[in-house]
């Protein structure tokens, strides 16, 4: 199984004072690698208050395609002053099968910690399965 939450607050730079021309470029060729993500679960990218902003989450047995970490490692290199935070549980990723995953974008850099309020998933989440 493969979960995942999170959101982006998509900017230029950390000096919040970005260049209104030069952030649209940038949404525009985010929504454009967006667009070609082609994710049946949510992936959007809109703005409020005048910021843009994304917002993804989903649910399969399996990783797969679209991969919500790719997209976090693109936003870091193409809008190095955003930040965020994607929430991942993946119950087949080999060391952290019990664990929800924290990736944290900031300052283009992306980085992985454990989710210390929901992991170990069981019996934190979840009662052990019995038979």
């Amino acid at each position: 199984m493969f979960e995942y939450h999170g959101w982006i607050t998509v900017r230029e730079t950390a000096a919040d004072d970005d260049d209104e021309a030069r952030l649209r470029r940038i949404v525009d060729e985010l929504e454009l690698h967006i667009s070609q993500m082609d994710s049946p679960y949510l992936l959007d990218l809109g703005w409020m208050n005048g910021e843009p902003f994304i917002h993804l989450g989903g649910y399969s047995n399996h990783r797969s395609s679209p991969d919500p970490v790719e997209l976090f490692e693109h936003v870091a290199a193409v809008a190095p002053g955003s930040y965020g935070l994607l929430h991942v549980r993946d119950d087949e990723d080999p060391g952290h099968e019990n664990e929800v995953r924290v990736l944290r974008l900031v300052r283009g850099v992306v980085t992985q910690h454990t989710e210390a309020l929901l992991s170990p998933c069981i019996p934190t989440v979840e009662d052990p399965f019995t038979h």
